[in-house]
């Protein structure tokens, strides 16, 4: 069969009709022509009934009957050539070489051919009769009819080359055209209304691709603009069904007809609206007609986002140019008297009042940068009519002032849907879309660089801070307070407060907008100016003066929260202030603030939510008195001492609250007793924030309240809360500072911080869940300390960095050493740990733990760290007897414990208790001792473990190195002959600065020349010549003559005799000592001691620390001795005349402890002056001159005062080299006590890359504690610290003459 006849023909349109119908639920649920042919090439694989369509056995029939003899014969030919191809892998072989040769025959080609003229046929017979019927049926029965006819017919034959693939709609060209005739607008209006119903009916890539297109375009936008209903929605009906079915490149063009017909309707019809309170119909035809256009290019502009990046860049920017070109628009003449003229931007503001396109707009940066360069090239009038929106709205809140009702167009937008609005509403929905849309404009780079704007009636253009000022005046006007903790709804999210502060939000996020647009001068004066009005007694001018300030202090605590914000408050004179005197931001807040808590503001104090109002500026306030700078201009205002003196009476008024009773009506008394507790936390909260910094904390303890704020610190740590809104870390900071110091290391034991963290160490390190192994079992830990632990183990490091710290804890704490442990029994307190973890010193405690090796490896990393702060080791040691305990433990630690030959176990345990007894062991700096390393050898041959065991003392000798010579004499230098020409010159200020300018050039040249006699000849003469000095001479001149009975019976405690042992080991390594020295030693600490001992105030605290004297080692006295190379008169006559001096308080912790020359309640509070004073200082040029080592340090959750008050209470022991160690004394001595200081931030400074480095691997306090300083000199860091000098003395010299 390689004919179709007539019957046949009458059979295949039967047959293609009720295949369309059995189909057509399938293609009538596709939402394009394109993906309707989708559906009818897959339909073999989606619909299981296909081969049972009798227009589908028709057409497999047909080709068998055309192609069956030829599959035959070709099978037949192909078979007798090879019969590989009959069985096995071949037969797919032999199919499809059958297939080739088939498509390839001369019947296929005919069959192929009579097939589709004859289907072109079945088809254009099924259209003609289907378009007559629709002529004589009614619109109903028509639409029914065409929903079962509009189909196209696609047969997707690869086989075939020709136009047989494509598609066939049922609108001919000849079809279009006619219905572009009949649409011409001088056609009858049923014409044109019949044409149009079937239009919308046409597939619209027909519509859209044929000939008669322009016209048809014409016609559809003249027929858009009619008066008459029926033609205008059948006209944006088709537009509407084009937009929503058709590729950008189509829809493009139907976007811009749409534009362009609604600029023309507007032009045309010249529409205005009523100003004031009357009202406009929207259901005006006129105006019903153009809200449903743009309401359909609103639509469009919020979905076109998703799929435009995926067409040439050109058809976005042709539908941008194209909605700009539209709100561009606006008449020459405005409408005179009471009428205003009605533009798009006010429908399209009534359909999205928050602009919501635009937002979608500038999203990407794919259509960003359009529109930026459109608006700034071309369109610029959009920015400037959105500016005018603002400023109009402005000067309109100015002159209805003195109403006393809110008006009410904010309340009434957006909650219900409504058809008649007043001009106000209409003019208040502009405003508030010009103002989102120029929100997101100024965020963005190029969107600044409009500005500044002209505008007329203006003289000068409109900057950016002009803005932001009209923008603050309107919310002025129009407060509305916040309320963080439910989400605004209704005309919340409309009024003018919320919408000024959502985009001063977005400019106080990001740091360029907020220094061009919010650190401006104009600003801050506009934000402060009610708060002056109201200190100097005026009356602020304000509608609503609570919320408006509340609204104030949101944006100012937002500010203050960034660096560059404030240091504009702190440093920076731009407000005026009373008596035209300029003045700081941070003074004017302060101030305020102080007159709120002390309730001095009547005006305000009589609102409903004066609690709220303090607690926004205490915000303000804490964002800067918790930072080292902000503290040092808000300390004399004694913020504290107001916020502690208002908690008080707080909690006295609280427990005077009435408990509500049940059934009782209580509903006052419970709402009262809900504010009070709020307002308590809030200022428990604010006072805790004084412990952010060195010097804060300090004066947190002085009001007496840091155990209250230490315990809700921990209530909100347990929780993982953050500190507060504008911070973005949590506490750990904060417990670090706290920890630091022996009061608050006793407020976070007595929180149960302590104790949490223990039993939550304990569950992560013996407690693992062994159910949960048995579904995904833990991989073996191979680093010392697992990830899992490694927090935990942290927090523990930073808890114990402070030798205070560890005294308050361990202090008189002896060991359990139970001769029976559970195994549910679990430590609660940092003895109980080291009890289990390290002084692990019997079988009954090793079989109490369940990872033995892994706790116990634990443990000793965790004395490692300890032992490195010396004053902790010589607690620990002189307690619990550690260097015994581990010798012992390698001694027990042998492959053959009964002989005396067996050989240490290399093992995880053993390696670490070697390297523990090493350091504790040996005194010295980074080239002095050698620390053995905790790897083993990988290399073949090698030895695991190279470094020598030991299990009694002495040390091996390999862990020392040799020390660097010390020349004790050096008469051919400089110094020494200045020296020696030197004659008591009592008050002559000219010897002291040729003697410092002399220091400078011999450390920068030759600083090896002082060591030895030198330096100790300097120290001498230039610590004589201050203490001489009644200008430099701080302290009251101490005499100083004890009787031989007193020293003799004097008794120095186990910590001192175990420090006078350390000392003397190290100074018969450096060969300044010989073993007689010991006793002269031990005289030189009793001598201190008695001195001492009458320069401290007698306390009653209650502090460990301030029991017996001063805790710990007096390591600057044994310092001294060994430069003065064991002689013990030199030595205390040099001490006593230091402690006249400044810089004994802050190089000589033992001096300066408890010391009565210290206001008795700074004596008492058991925190030193080289934490709150020089580390304090450390911390704030740290953030100036290092802030990547600032930032670091913040997060890690550590803190460089920590690691300040351990070298320095130390005096760099084990840290630095003794050469170092020396010009580091004498630096203080002979050029101030600030170099201190310096010193610490050079140290910093060098240590930079190896702190960024631990950093990244969480261990940068671990890495501090246990490495020593290396390659750290004076020589190359003195003209550093002389910048610093040059920049900072006058602040930090000032406030150590304050102390």
């Amino acid at each position: 069969m390689s004919e179709l006849f007539a019957e046949d023909e009458v059979e295949l349109q039967s047959l293609v009709k009720q295949f369309l119908r059995s189909i057509s639920d399938k293609i009538s649920s596709a939402p394009s022509p394109e993906c309707a042919e989708e559906i009818l090439l897959h339909l073999e694989e989606t619909d299981k009934n296909f081969h049972n369509y009798e227009f589908v056995k028709y057409l497999r029939q047909y080709v068998e009957n055309a192609l069956g003899s030829v599959v035959e014969e070709e099978t037949n030919n192909l078979t007798r050539e090879d019969g590989q191809h009959a069985i096995g892998s071949g037969h797919d072989t032999l199919i499809h070489a059958v297939t080739q040769r088939t498509r390839y025959s001369a019947e296929y080609q005919q069959m192929i051919h009579t097939l589709k003229n004859t289907m072109i046929t079945v088809v254009e017979s099924l259209k003609n009769k289907s378009e007559e019927d629709q002529l004589r049926k009614e619109e109903m029965h028509q639409e029914k009819q065409h929903r079962q006819s509009n189909i196209q017919f696609t047969d997707n034959c690869s086989d075939s080359g020709s136009s047989f693939s494509r598609s066939y709609g049922f609108f001919r060209q000849e079809q279009l055209q006619i219905l572009a005739e009949k649409l011409d607008s001088s056609k009858p209006k049923e014409v044109r209304w019949e044409a149009l119903k079937v239009l919308c009916r046409a597939p619209t890539s027909d519509v859209l691709s044929c000939e008669s297109w322009s016209s048809l375009r014409l016609n559809l936008c003249i027929a858009l603009s009619e008066p008459d209903p029926d033609l205008s929605d059948n006209a944006l009906r088709f537009f509407a069904k084009s937009l929503s079915s058709s590729p950008l490149n189509v829809t493009r063009e139907i976007y811009t007809s749409l534009a362009k017909s609604v600029e023309s309707s507007f032009l045309s019809h010249k529409l205005s609206f009523p100003s004031g309170s009357a009202t406009i119909d929207i259901n005006r035809p006129e105006i019903s007609h153009l809200l449903k256009q743009i309401r359909l290019m609103n639509d469009f502009q919020k979905e076109v986002t998703n799929f435009w990046i995926r067409h040439p860049e050109k058809y976005m920017e042709e539908v941008i140019e194209n909605t700009f070109s539209l709100l561009s628009f606006h008449h020459e003449h405005g409408s005179p008297g009471t009428e205003r003229v009605l533009e798009p931007v006010h429908l399209l503001a009534l359909l999205d009042v928050k602009a919501t396109w635009f937002k979608k707009w500038m999203h990407g940066y794919y259509s960003r940068a359009v529109i930026l360069r459109l608006l700034e090239r071309k369109y610029k009038s959009v920015a400037v009519a959105a500016l005018q929106q603002c400023i109009k709205y402005n000067e309109s809140c100015e002159r209805f002032t003195n109403e006393t009702t809110e008006s009410g167009e904010q309340r009434s937008i957006g909650l219900v849907q409504r058809s008649v609005y007043s001009g106000k509403e209409l003019e208040y929905c502009c405003f508030v879309h010009s103002l989102c849309v120029l929100g997101k404009l100024i965020i963005y780079t190029n969107g600044k660089k409009l500005f500044p704007i002209k505008i007329r009636k203006y003289k000068d253009p409109v900057t950016l801070t002009d803005l932001v000022v009209i923008l603050l005046n309107i919310m002025y006007k129009h407060p509305r307070p916040l309320d963080r903790d439910c989400s605004h709804t209704g005309s919340d999210v409309l009024s003018p407060s919320t919408l000024v502060m959502e985009v001063l939000w977005m400019l106080c996020e990001q740091t360029e907008c907020a220094t061009e647009c919010l650190y401006q001068t104009p600003v801050i004066e506009k934000l402060l100016t009610p708060v002056i009005a109201l200190l100097n007694g005026q009356k602020a001018e304000l509608k609503s003066p609570a919320a408006t300030l509340s609204l104030i202090a949101d944006i100012l605590a937002r500010i203050a929260n960034t660096d560059r914000g404030l240091a504009l408050f702190l440093f920076e004179k731009n407000l005026v202030a009373a008596h035209s005197e300029r003045t700081f931001a941070a003074h004017i807040i302060v101030q305020f603030t102080q007159r709120l808590l002390d309730k001095e503001l009547p005006s305000l104090c009589e609102s409903d939510m004066p609690h709220s109002l303090c607690g926004a500026f205490i915000l303000i306030c804490r964002q800067m008195y918790n930072t080292c700078e902000g503290l040092q201009v808000l300390q004399p205002y004694g913020l504290h001492k107001a916020l502690a003196a208002a908690w008080k009476k707080t909690t006295s008024l609280s427990e005077r609250v009435q408990t509500p009773v049940p059934g009782a009506g209580a509903g006052s008394s419970t709402q009262e007793l809900q504010n009070m507790l709020i307002w308590e936390e809030t200022l428990l909260d604010s006072l805790l924030n004084f412990g952010a910094t060195p010097k804060g904390l300090l004066l947190l303890q002085q009001t007496g309240a840091i155990n209250e704020c230490v315990s809700y610190m921990f209530s909100r740590f347990t929780k993982k809360l953050q500190v507060s809104s504008c911070e973005k870390f949590g506490y750990g900071v904060m417990v670090t500072q706290v920890a630091a110091t022996a009061p608050g290391v006793v407020a976070l034991h007595s929180s149960g911080f302590i104790r949490a963290l223990v039993l939550e160490l304990w569950s992560v390190l013996e407690c693992s869940s062994d159910d949960v192994r048995v579904v995904r079992p833990k991989p073996t830990p191979i680093d010392p300390i697992d990830r899992s632990c490694l927090k935990s183990f942290l927090y523990l490091v930073n808890l114990l960095s402070s030798s205070q710290s560890v005294w308050e804890l361990l202090g008189r704490q002896p060991l359990a050493n139970k001769s029976e442990y559970t195994l549910r029994e679990m430590p609660t307190s940092i003895p109980d740990l080291i009890d289990r973890l390290i002084a692990v010193n019997s079988d009954v405690k090793i079989h109490s733990l369940f990872r033995y090796e892994e706790s116990h490896t634990f443990g000793l990393r965790l004395l490692n760290v300890l032992c490195c702060n010396l004053d902790s080791f010589l607690l620990l040691e002189s307690q619990y007897n550690i260097c015994s305990m581990l010798l012992q433990s390698q001694m027990r630690n042998v492959t053959d414990p009964d002989s005396s030959e067996g050989t240490i176990i290399i093992d995880s345990l053993s390696v670490e208790r070697n390297h523990v007894l090493v350091r504790v062991s040996v005194i010295g700096g980074p080239s002095e001792r050698r620390l053995p390393p905790r790897d083993l050898q990988e290399g073949e041959g090698e030895h695991p473990y190279p470094w020598p065991w030991f299990s009694c003392y002495p040390v091996p000798r390999c862990y020392t190195l040799d020390p660097a010579d010390i020349l004790h004499t050096s008469p051919d230098s400089e110094i020494s002959a200045f020296l020696s020409s030197w004659k008591d010159p009592k008050n002559d200020g000219s010897w002291m600065e040729a003697c410092r300018t002399l220091y400078c050039k011999v450390m920068a040249s030759k600083p090896n020349v002082l060591t030895g006699k030198v330096l100790a000849d300097l120290l001498e003469k230039v610590v004589a010549h201050l203490s001489k000095s009644a200008s430099e001479c701080f302290f009251s001149p101490a005499r100083y003559k004890a009787e031989e009975k007193t020293v003799k019976n004097a008794v120095l405690s186990s910590v001192e005799q175990l420090g006078i042992n350390t000392c003397l080991k190290y100074g018969i390594y450096l060969r300044l000592l010989k073993e007689e020295a010991a006793n002269d030693l031990a005289l030189l600490m009793k001598h201190v001691k008695i001195f001492l001992s009458t320069q401290r105030v007698k306390t009653s605290s209650e502090l460990i620390t301030h029991q017996e004297g001063y805790p710990g080692h007096d390591w600057l006295a044994s310092t001294v001795f060994l430069i003065m190379a064991g002689n013990m008169e030199k030595s205390l006559c040099l001490l006593v005349s230091l402690s006249s001096l400044l810089t004994s308080a802050v190089i000589w912790p033992a001096r300066i402890h408890a010391s009565i020359h210290f206001p008795k309640e700074v004596a008492e509070s058991g925190i030193p002056p080289v934490y709150w004073c020089t580390a304090h200082y450390v911390e704030m040029l740290l953030k100036a001159e290092v802030p990547l080592v600032h930032s670091a340090f913040k997060m890690s959750g550590f803190t460089p005062s920590q690691m300040c008050l351990h070298w320095l209470t130390q005096c760099f022991w084990n840290y630095l080299d003794w050469t170092e160690i020396c010009h580091y004394i004498c630096t203080c001595v002979v050029m101030g006590p600030d170099y201190q200081v310096y010193m610490c931030v050079a140290i910093f400074k060098h240590l930079q890359p190896d702190i960024l480095q631990h950093t990244q691997s969480q261990e940068l306090q671990v890495f501090l504690k246990e490495e020593p300083i290396q390659g750290f000199s004076f020589t190359n860091h003195l003209e550093f610290m002389g910048v610093l000098e040059h920049k900072y003395r006058d602040i930090v010299l000032a406030d150590m003459k304050m102390i």
